[in-house]
């Protein structure tokens, strides 16, 4: 079984959107990818950090989808990674209220002796000197390197997100996100200048309007699927990452036309997660209803054109 390797935040969110709120509840980037690609056939492995505050059955939940937990470290007296915020009624755009760093602050990531020769590594987004660090720490170069990242830490630690960029194989970001790190409006040229950093593919994340895959001169785009009801997008993009990442360790093929499927598995999970609030939805989620909802997105996206 091929393995795959999650660095990524485990932490508490508070949320607020226009349908309700929450108290803490379950939440950080790893926490989503690996509950996403638990759907798959792999061997995941998390590394992380939490503090002693935080529950044990919330370790066992990610025990119980066959997620490899000795890489999250738990500090004794510590306090864990929390976030709250609220969204816009758009559900597009959210204010941060609350960010306490508490463990995450002196964060030093260990890999796990049987994942540092992981098929594929999905760095969730954190500090790009944890990211690289993880990459150093790799006995055997990965079949692909999977790097999320956001507009903070271009803000705050660019030259050190430049460095880790050119160590990966494809780049996740949203639309804002590429433009930024271009300085390209256009994000066909955002794609191209982020390819000469160093990725050689590049996912574009435009939420509600779906994903676009770039690879040198070729493009792909995935829709997302119209739903009727959007909840909580809360780690929508980090199960995405978690799909993509997963199908693609599963299949052991990083072909442009196979990391257009990944694209579509990530998109696929990612449409459940909106639908409840955290990772409530992602907990409950069956194998039948990720192959219905494939099907929606196989009719959605394919038709045949008469050309004259």
């Amino acid at each position: 079984m091929n393995k795959l390797l999650i660095v990524g935040t485990v932490a508490f969110d508070a949320i607020e959107t226009p349908f309700g709120k929450t108290d803490k509840i379950l939440g950080g980037a790893a926490t989503y990818i690996g509950l996403s690609a638990s759907h798959f056939n792999v061997k995941s492995g998390i590394v992380s950090v939490v503090g002693e505050d935080f529950p044990q059955e919330y370790l066992d939940l990610l025990t119980a989808r066959n997620i490899d937990i000795s890489g999250i470290e738990v500090v004794k007296g510590g306090k864990t990674f929390f976030w709250s915020g609220k969204y816009h009624n758009d559900l597009n755009s959210r204010d941060t209220l609350i960010t306490e760093l508490n463990v995450l602050a002196d964060f030093n990531p260990v890999v796990p002796q049987d994942f540092k020769d992981a098929d594929v590594v999905m760095l969730g987004n954190l500090h790009p000197l944890v990211q690289s660090g993880v990459l150093n720490q790799m006995t055997s170069t990965p079949k692909l390197v999977v790097l999320d990242t956001m507009n903070f830490w271009m803000d705050c630690a660019l030259p050190e997100l430049l460095d880790v960029i050119k160590r990966v194989d494809v780049i996740t970001i949203n639309d804002e996100e590429a433009r930024q790190l271009s300085g390209e409006y256009s994000l066909v040229k955002a794609a191209a200048k982020i390819h000469t950093m160093g990725p050689k593919y590049v996912v574009i994340k435009k939420g509600e309007h779906g994903a676009l895959l770039f690879h040198n001169k070729e493009v792909f785009f995935a829709p997302a699927l119209p739903l009727e009801e959007v909840f909580d997008p809360t780690g929508a993009g980090d199960t995405f990452a978690g799909g993509f990442s997963g199908y693609i360790a599963q299949s052991e093929n990083i072909s442009f036309n196979n990391l257009k499927n990944a694209i579509i598995q990530g998109s696929n999970l990612a449409s459940f997660c909106v639908e409840k609030f955290g990772t409530e939805r992602m907990e409950s989620l069956q194998k039948p209803e990720v192959q219905d909802r494939l099907r929606q997105f196989k009719s959605l996206t394919q038709f045949d054109i008469e050309l004259q």
